[in-house]
This record gives structure tokens, C-alpha cells and sequence, in this order.
């Protein structure tokens, strides 16, 4: 008798565990539907201890989680109950491949819902990675309607880790939404100013005794904590960190630890080791942290304002080591920042982003068309401007997507704007007067599945010596970063220092003060899709373009999306 390496009353337990191994893993390969079902409305929260009316998500802010794996159709149905405002979402980083009418980008792509009303979108997330989701109508996004899209991949990644958490960060005003854009708006300008607070993760403190006048009913220490991130000592973790602030760029760090940066904006990178994460507007990275510090204690997570003369206090929330308290802070004072007028490390950092070994997806070696976008400073009729090359943009009545598909004439301005001619002459180190800018909701009519190239090209303000940073990002695509530099872009020579052999793919980039970034993507997704600085403000101020391409190749339109403009008779409730 021949003795089996195992004994029989293993076999039913063999059985089973090839049974789940195999039909299992059959089953979780097969693509699911996603459905949330969200409420949004005001409600009033002190999320940095300053009591205000905020947008909600299902009563909270950041929003619920969208979780999904690759190739699964999310569904979400959303009841606009904010009672006298319109609403639209945007998936950010999401392409929303043969469904360009559910990006969410009002006046783009689709009809704001209109108070009382549900819209429902429907879209694959067909990659994986960490992606945003935040309102997209007016400036509603900084009133606190965003959150996180998780979409784990099918096949192992390329590095290990313990557990999985998500950080968000933002900045905090304390003026409503509308007092911010009729100041932006009106005649003389008056600037949103700087935020009263950091948010990490939904919490802050404000130091109310700062203004005595307020009562403890409008500010209350007592009504806000900040974030914990608890963790366990000896594990590795995966932290994903997003930022969706209405204009800070920041600095990130954890009080004694490294980071590896290991993905950005659902793309591999080369790993690289960073005491201060330097992330902007609309980006996402996951950096690896090792809990490899004293476990007797806890540490400051730190947020902190660059790229503008820092007035707003630091974001602060604790990294707890189990089993510590989790409410006990650190023994140390927060590590210091760094200064915020040093250009050079944002820089190093933006040049260290390499696509990952054996991830690479080369772009193509040459481009059909090089449009080149000048950002500068304006006033049109008295009124401060953002402006792409003199030409503020000002969004449509009737949505481009519906007007092109539909045929709608004279909806928007059929003179495309400029690809950046004048560029040449242009001195982006002096306040110009910009005397011919103007105001425009003209597109860009691209050429269905070629090459183009775009340079974004900083320059100064209306304020003397000052250049601002300002992080890019192009709805439908993912682009390749094939360089940044100093000063005024130079054709002939800059181009030579392109890197074409392993560029990161993103879909949101900065753009350096008094420097310029290119980018390269294909024409190869049916829509109309914008393209415009992050920033709230300065988008709600016209610094923005739209690109359409392979229009006559996009299916049917909703009937959803439609209701607004020279389509309110196309709407079917």
C-alpha cells in the first residue's frame, strides 16, 4: 500500500481550499456593478472647530468612498437636496471611456442637477489607482463635496504592505462659496485671501481666541479634534495621499519617517524616498511609510502651505502608535516646514517622478501639434482675469458636448482661441498690460486620434516679482509629463531634454512660478473635455480651455444630462 504524503482527513479541506482558489478567483476576475445612492445638502459642521454651513455627502465630509476593482461600472445616484443651488460631480482621473456625458463638468459635458432633482452616473473604472470625486459646479468643490475613488487592480502590484488607509487634505475658508465669488467678481476685485485653516482629512483646529468677537455657538474647541491615524509598530503602510484644496499648494510630512512614493495620480513610479511630500491641487500619490519609530509615543502629521507667503497656520493630525492614546500627543513640537518661497525641491520632486520599471508606457517619439497656453494675469472691462494666452474663459449657457452633438448652432464661440503665437514676444518676467485680453468660450477643435503636445507656460502676476503656481488638469486622459523647466520655454532647445523613455503618466501637473511644464497625449477619446488650473478661484476666473475631439464618434446622448441652455426642450425627467 502506497502511504499518501498526507492523511485522508485532509482531503475535503485540499478540496475546498482548490475549490475557492479556482472558482473564486474566476469570480472575483468578473467585472461587478458598484451602487451608491447619495444625498447632498447643507448641514452645518465645525470641521476646524469654526461652524459654518457645509455640503454634505450622506451627512458626512470627505464623502463616502467610492471602492471599486478594476473594470467594475460604478453607479451613483445622486439627490441634489441643497434646495436653491445647482450641483454636478466630477470623477476625477477617471477617462469615462464611450461615456464623456458623465464626467461631470458643468457646462462641459452635461446640465447642472437642479435643486430636488436625481441624476444617476454610470461609468467603468477601467484602471486601477487612487482617484478623486468633488463637485464641479461654480465653487462648490471647497464647501466640502469631495472624496476618494479606491480601484484595486486585478494583477499584484509591484510592492508590499501591511494595510491600506487614505489621507486627504485640504484648506478652509471660513466666507461662504458666494461671498468668495462676488468678491472675485466685482468692481474693485477683492481676493479670497488666504484660508483661515488646514484640514487633514476633514479636521483642523482653528484657534478661535484669535477673534474674540466670535461666541463659542459660531467657534468651539470642544466641537472639533484632529485627525488620528492609528498604526502598528513594525508593519508597513500604504498611505494615499490626495490633495483637493481650493488654492494651497503643500508640503506633507510625517514627524520621523520616510516616505516612498509609489504611485501617482493611478500610475507606478519609480520608487524615491521624501521627508516632505510636495503635492497640489487635484493630485494623489501612495507613499509607503515603515512604523520603524520609538512605539512608547506618537507624532505629528503635518501639513503646511508653499508657494505662497504662509499665513495659514500648519494642518496638524497625529500618527498614533497602537497602543499608545490615541489623543496623546506628541512630546515634540511639529517638525518645521520648508520655506515656502523655495522653488527648488518642488522642482526635484517634480523631476524624481519616473514611470516604474516594467509599467513604462512609452508616448509617441514625435507630436501632430503643439499648442502652447501662456498663463497670465488680467483685467477685462475693469475685472480681474485668469487668462490662456489674453483669452479668459467663460462657460456656455448650453453645454459643448450637447451643442456639437446635437447640432445647436451659435451656442458657443466658433473661433478657436489662440495656440500661443504671440508667445515669442512675450516677457513673462514683467507686469504686462495686456491690453487686448478678452473674455471667450471658443474651443479647441483637435484631430481625432493624433499627438499633440501642450505647454504650459507660467509667467508674473499683475503683482510685480510674483509668479504663482498653478497645478493643470485634463479631464479624459491621462497625459505624458515629458518635462519642466526654468524661466520662458525654449523651442528649440528645451525639447531636446525631453524625456521620452520613461515619463510618468498623470492627470494633473504643476506648473513652477516663472517656468513652464510640457505635456504630450493622444486625441483618442471621444468628447469634449476641459482642461484648466485646479485652483478654484483662478478657474472660476477663467483660466481654463476645452479640447473636443472625434466628436461624430460619440453614441447617443442622455436624455439625463440635458435641460439647461438651447437643450431645455430636450430634457426628458
Amino acid at each position: 500500500m502506497v502511504e499518501l504524503p498526507f492523511s485522508s482527513r485532509a482531503i475535503p479541506t485540499l478540496f475546498i481550499l482548490c475549490f475557492f482558489l479556482i472558482f473564486g478567483n474566476f469570480r472575483n476576475a468578473e467585472a461587478r456593478n458598484r451602487h451608491y445612492k447619495w444625498e447632498v445638502k447643507y448641514e452645518y459642521r465645525s470641521p476646524d472647530c469654526f461652524k459654518k454651513l457645509v455640503i454634505t455627502v450622506n451627512g458626512i465630509t470627505p464623502g463616502p468612498t467610492i471602492q471599486a476593482q478594476e473594470g467594475d461600472t460604478v453607479v451613483v445616484q445622486v439627490n441634489n437636496t441643497l434646495i436653491t443651488e445647482n450641483l454636478s460631480i466630477h470623477w476625477h482621473g477617471i477617462r469615462q471611456i464611450g461615456t464623456p456625458w458623465f464626467d461631470g463638468s458643468e457646462g462641459v459635458t452635461q446640465c447642472p442637477i437642479l435643486p430636488g432633482d436625481t441624476f444617476i452616473y454610470q461609468f467603468v473604472v477601467d484602471r486601477p489607482g487612487t482617484y478623486l470625486y468633488h463637485a464641479h459646479y461654480g465653487m462648490q468643490r471647497e464647501a466640502g463635496l469631495y472624496g476618494l475613488i479606491r480601484v484595486a487592480p486585478r494583477d499584484p502590484e509591484p510592492f508590499n504592505y501591511d494595510f491600506d488607509r487614505s489621507i486627504i487634505l485640504n484648506d478652509w475658508y471660513h466666507k461662504s462659496t458666494y461671498e468668495q465669488a462676488a468678491g472675485l467678481s466685482s468692481i474693485p476685485f477683492q481676493w479670497v485671501g488666504e484660508p483661515q485653516s488646514l484640514l487633514i482629512h476633514g479636521k483642523g483646529r482653528f484657534n478661535c481666541s484669535k477673534s474674540p468677537s466670535l461666541s463659542t455657538d459660531v467657534c468651539d474647541i470642544s466641537k472639533c479634534s484632529p485627525f488620528i491615524q492609528t498604526v502598528i509598530p513594525g508593519k508597513t503602510y500604504r498611505l494615499r495621499i490626495c490633495s483637493l484644496t481650493a488654492l494651497s499648494a503643500l508640503s506633507f510630512q510625517i514627524e520621523g519617517h520616510n516616505m516612498t512614493v509609489v504611485e501617482a495620480d493611478g500610475h507606478y513610479v519609480e520608487p524615491f524616498v521624501v521627508k516632505n511630500l510636495f503635492i497640489y491641487s487635484g493630485e494623489t500619490y501612495s507613499v509607503l511609510v515603515k512604523t520603524d519609530q520609538d512605539p512608547s509615543r506618537n507624532y505629528w502629521i503635518t501639513s503646511n502651505v508653499v508657494s505662497r507667503n504662509r499665513t495659514t497656520p500648519p494642518g496638524l493630525a497625529i500618527f498614533n502608535y497602537y497602543p499608545n492614546h490615541p489623543k496623546r500627543s506628541p512630546p515634540t513640537v511639529p517638525p518645521s516646514p520648508p520655506a515656502w518661497d523655495d522653488v527648488e525641491p518642488r522642482l526635484a520632486q517634480s523631476l524624481a517622478i519616473k514611470a516604474r520599471q516594467g509599467y513604462i508606457h512609452k508616448p509617441p517619439t514625435t507630436s501632430d501639434r503643439v499648442i502652447m497656453l501662456l498663463n497670465t494675469q488680467n483685467n477685462v472691462s475693469e475685472r480681474r482675469h485668469w487668462s490662456v494666452n489674453n483669452v479668459s474663459f467663460t462657460h456656455p449657457h448650453t453645454p459643448y458636448l450637447i451643442a456639437l452633438k446635437e447640432n445647436i448652432t451659435n451656442a458657443f464661440d466658433p473661433t478657436s482661441p489662440p495656440d500661443g503665437s504671440e508667445f515669442a514676444n512675450y516677457d513673462i518676467f514683467s507686469v504686462a498690460e495686456n491690453a487686448n485680453a478678452t473674455t471667450s468660450n471658443g474651443i479647441y477643435r483637435l484631430k481625432f486620434n493624433t499627438t499633440v503636445d501642450v505647454i504650459l507656460q507660467n509667467a508674473n502676476t499683475m503683482n510685480k516679482n510674483n509668479s504663482e503656481t498653478h497645478p493643470w488638469h485634463l479631464h479624459g486622459h491621462d497625459f505624458w509629463v515629458l518635462g519642466y523647466g526654468k524661466g520662458k520655454f525654449d523651442v528649440k532647445n528645451d525639447t531636446k531634454q525631453y524625456n521620452l523613455e520613461n515619463p510618468i503618466m498623470k492627470n494633473t501637473v504643476p506648473v513652477h512660478p516663472f517656468g513652464w511644464t510640457a505635456v504630450r497625449f493622444r486625441s483618442d477619446n471621444p468628447g469634449v473635455w476641459a482642461f484648466h488650473c485646479h485652483i478654484e478661484s483662478h478657474f472660476y476666473m477663467g483660466m481654463g480651455v476645452v479640447f473636443e475631439e472625434g466628436i461624430e464618434r460619440v453614441g447617443k446622448l442622455p436624455s439625463s444630462i440635458m435641460g439647461c441652455g438651447q437643450a431645455k426642450g430636450f430634457h426628458n425627467p
